[in-house]
This record gives C-alpha cells, sequence and structure tokens, in this order.
C-alpha cells in the first residue's frame, strides 16, 4: 500500500509533478488517574503545581515507580492498533535541557518499546480505503508547561503535567496527502476513545501531533524531511502539511536544498516556521534508566486484556453492514463515536434499522450538530426517536408530521404517542373525510383537472393541494389512489 502515487494527490510544480510523503508521531495522553511514574493526579484545569508529587519535581534521591494501569493502558492500544505486543521492553532517559523538565531528562522508551510494528485501516470515504502502518508505540512521560504572558520579565512554569502517562504512536510514512493524514489522525483518535486508553481531547492538548513532511518526485527516494511539532487540531495538521509541501516544492525549485530542522506551525498566520535544527538520536544520549527494571509481563498477561477489548470500529461498521443491512455510508457514520454507535442499536432493537440510521443521522445528528451538542448530550432520547419511527411504522403518522413531532420532543421533550394524541396530530386514514377534501380541490380547480388528465405528471399538483387543505394529516398513499380513481388517471 505504500507506494500509491495517486494523481490526484500530487502537487503541480514549476518543474513537474511533486508528491508529499507524511509520517505523524502521535502524542496521546494515557487516560489513568495518576501520573505515569508517581500517584499524583493527572486531572485537567487544576491550579498550577497542585498536582506534582515530589518525583514529578524531580527531587534528589526520589525513585520512579511504574503505573501498571498506564501499561495496561499501552497494551490495550497495542493490540487495538494489530500491532506486535514486546514482553521485554526498557525505559530510557532522553536527555535535554528545558525549563519545564525538572529531571533534564525525559524517561522514554528507545530501543526497545512496549509495542512494535501494527497497522490501522484508514477510510478516505465510504467505499475508499487504505493501510497506514505503525512503527512502534511506546510509554514516556510529559514535560510541564513554560507560560510567558503572565509576568512582564519572567516566565512561570506548570508542572501539573509534568510525569503525566504519553503514549507516542509512531507512523510509517505510508502518507500521501494533507487529507490522508487528517483522515489517519480522525481514525487513530476513533480507536483510541474506543478503548478508553485517551480522550482523543485536542482543544486540552490531550492528543497532539508531531508532523513529519517531505517532497520527492513520484517513485524518487525519499526526500529531507521537517518535523512540524506539537500540532493540536486535526484541521491545523492538514493546513500545516499543505503549506510545507508548497515551501519544501518552492525551495527545490529554485535550486536550494531542504535543511532538516524543526519547525512550528503558526495557525493564526497559517504558515510553519524554523524552531531549531533537527536533533538526531544520539543528541539525547539514551541510556536504559538505572533507577527502573526492564517492563516485563507474559503472554497470559496480553491475553486476559485482549479478551476485554470492546468491539472496535471496523468490526462495528462491518456488522452494521451485515446485521443491519445498512450503507457503508451509514454505517462508518455511526460508528464515528462510540456513543453515537450504542445510541443507533437501542433506537434499532426490534425496529426497521434503515429507517432507525436515517433518522440518527438526518433528524437527530443534523440538529444536535446545528446546536454545538453530540449524542452525549441529545436532549432527545433512543426510546423517544423509537417511538417516532414506530409512530411512522404503523402509519400513525406521516413522515412530514414526524419532523414536527421530533421537533417538539426536542425542545419540550415527552412520550412520542402521548403528544400526538394531545395535540391531534394523527395522520387522517378515514377514506371519507379524505374524500371531501379531495372533492373540494377538484371542485375549484377545473382547469388543472383538464392539465392532470392530459398529463399525469400534473398528479403531484394535486397531492400536494389535499395535503395542505387537510394540515398534513391526510395519508399520501390513499390521497394518490383516490386522485387517481377520480381522475380517471
Amino acid at each position: 500500500m505504500t507506494a500509491h502515487a495517486n494523481p490526484k494527490n500530487l502537487i503541480p510544480g514549476a518543474t513537474g509533478d511533486w508528491e508529499i510523503v507524511i509520517g505523524l508521531e502521535i502524542h496521546a495522553q494515557v487516560a489513568s488517574n495518576a501520573k505515569l511514574f508517581s500517584g499524583a493526579s493527572t486531572g485537567f484545569g487544576a491550579e498550577p503545581n497542585s498536582h506534582v508529587s515530589l518525583v514529578d519535581a524531580a527531587m534528589p534521591g526520589m525513585l520512579p515507580v511504574i503505573n501498571e494501569e498506564c501499561v495496561r493502558q499501552a497494551i490495550r492500544t497495542g493490540l487495538g492498533l494489530k500491532a506486535q505486543i514486546n514482553h521485554r521492553s526498557v525505559f530510557d532517559r532522553k536527555n535535554y535541557f528545558y525549563p519545564d523538565l525538572p529531571q533534564g531528562y525525559q524517561i522514554s522508551q528507545y530501543k526497545s518499546p512496549v509495542v512494535g510494528e501494527g497497522v490501522v485501516t484508514v477510510d478516505l470515504s465510504p467505499t475508499e480505503s487504505f493501510e497506514v502502518g505503525i512503527e512502534r508505540l511506546h510509554l514516556e512521560q510529559d514535560a510541564g508547561k513554560s507560560i510567558h504572558d503572565q509576568h512582564p520579565t519572567l516566565s512561570y512554569v506548570d508542572l501539573n503535567r509534568s510525569g503525566v502517562a504519553l503514549m507516542e504512536i509512531v507512523s510509517k510514512p505510508d502518507m500521501r496527502s494533507a487529507d490522508e493524514a487528517k483522515a489517519y489522525v480522525t481514525k487513530l483518535r476513533t480507536i483510541l476513545r474506543y478503548l478508553g486508553t485517551c480522550d482523543g481531547d485536542m482543544e486540552k492538548g490531550n492528543l497532539r501531533a508531531d508532523v513529519n513532511v517531505s517532497v520527492r518526485k513520484p517513485g524518487d527516494p525519499f526526500g529531507t524531511r521537517c518535523e512540524i511539532k506539537n500540532v493540536n487540531s486535526i484541521r491545523f495538521i492538514g493546513q500545516a502539511v499543505d503549506y510545507e509541501a508548497r515551501r519544501q516544492i518552492g525551495i527545490i525549485e529554485d535550486g536550494g536544498t531542504i535543511d532538516q530542522e524543526t519547525r512550528l506551525y503558526d495557525a493564526a498566520k497559517g504558515e510553519t516556521r524554523s524552531m531549531r535544527s533537527k536533533e538526531e538520536a544520539h543528541d539525547y544520549r539514551y541510556f536504559p534508566d538505572p533507577d527502573l527494571l526492564p517492563l516485563e509481563f507474559d503472554q497470559a498477561y496480553v491475553d486476559d486484556l485482549a479478551q476485554h477489548l470492546p468491539e472496535l470500529p471496523d468490526e462495528k461498521k462491518a456488522r452494521f453492514i451485515s446485521q443491519y443491512g445498512l450503507t457503508p455510508y451509514d454505517a462508518s457514520i455511526l460508528v464515528l463515536e462510540r456513543e453515537s454507535a450504542d445510541y443507533f442499536e437501542q433506537v434499532a432493537k426490534g425496529r426497521d434499522a434503515k429507517a432507525s440510521a436515517n433518522w440518527v443521522i438526518n433528524e437527530l445528528f443534523g440538529r444536535l450538530n446545528k446546536d454545538g451538542k453530540d449524542v452525549t448530550t441529545s436532549p432527545v432520547t433512543p426510546a423517544q426517536v423509537g417511538g417516532i419511527v414506530d409512530l411512522i411504522a404503523s402509519g400513525v403518522i406521516s413522515g412530514k408530521i414526524a419532523k414536527d413531532l421530533f421537533e417538539i420532543i426536542y425542545t419540550e421533550g415527552g412520550d412520542p404517542a402521548a403528544v400526538v394524541e394531545a395535540r391531534g396530530m394523527k395522520q387522517v386514514t378515514d377514506t371519507g373525510a379524505i374524500e371531501k377534501v379531495i372533492d373540494e380541490v377538484i371542485a375549484a380547480n377545473p382547469d388543472k383537472v383538464q392539465q392532470a388528465i392530459a398529463k399525469p405528471t400534473m398528479l403531484g399538483w394535486f397531492v400536494g393541494q389535499v395535503m395542505k387543505a387537510s394540515g398534513g394529516k391526510a395519508n399520501p398513499e390513499a390521497v394518490n389512489a383516490m386522485l387517481k380513481a377520480k381522475l380517471g388517471i
């Protein structure tokens, strides 16, 4: 899959077409209550420096102790990425100086990560997917945060994040466009959220991406890459890729060469800018951390975690297509979030699945989107949506009335059947009542009657008039049949 030089991904330059090559390093904050090597809380939004233990502050003589829950989360993530789980891994010290790194080194994993090679199937559209190889996943601790805007001449350091567990998930350079990179991050984030190993909240910095971009002529060896650090939104990842690729093409076509360097993406200006020349691994002087034993567990430990994994998005999508007969498009929308999939299944229980999916996707999601809500904050329960689907299926209300009913339930609540009863919203199936309306419409429009007899497609106009006259309550099928009989069409 790696050699997919798709013509639509190529960028035209002055000297011919160029191909972008992208690899991503995703830093995902592990969902756990305590940090990687200390018992301090990982809660977000606390007072600065209130979640800091002696270990996090690197006080002399303090020894790290591994948090088993973080190890379990890393293994579960590896299993979700269909990756090799390494029964023995080693923690290393990565040495560099940074004001918010109290130890003067970061505890990470270098040569022996906890998770090896894996693969993610990424959906570009309901019918088009490609695979991205996973190089590795390792555990490491996060640094603190420097704050520069609280004082005119001083910088402050908040160590609440210091020592929080991160999973660094390194992809292979298998992506060839900004859209592919965005789709990969979206899919990876969905998998992490299904597993419950990272909440994927990019606004809080719980999922960040280092984006490696290089360009080449199709079929050529890889070019020199630049790394764009800490991009914190999927939209910005796409913008950073596009800007950086065009910047590199411009330099090469002007006869220059690309320096391997670390860059930052400035979202306000929509551009990347140089931060520092890229360090190589040897610049960090990695060596095994003498305070931590190698991390070892057996296959039984892995098997136990594998047994309790939830159904993942790909499996769920396949099941929705085979079990419920949904289209790949509908299934892929419903499985984007675990909560959406669960909501749909509650609505579809014992009902027509396609009608249920239509109502959940078009009416519910459409309305929630408009209000900036999601399924978890929906004012309408699955039972209420199911109730509306039942009323349509049994012919009590028409599809048009159902939309009005949904609006009432959304804003005021209540049981759909009771609301229909109380407000007189039932569909009129009494043929005598419908016939009376039809006769009135025909009598009032003799010219249109002649046109309809000559041109039967005019029948739709009559159906519309009858529906209008009945306040949308007449049964459209009954109206159609009766009009045809009356006009002799």
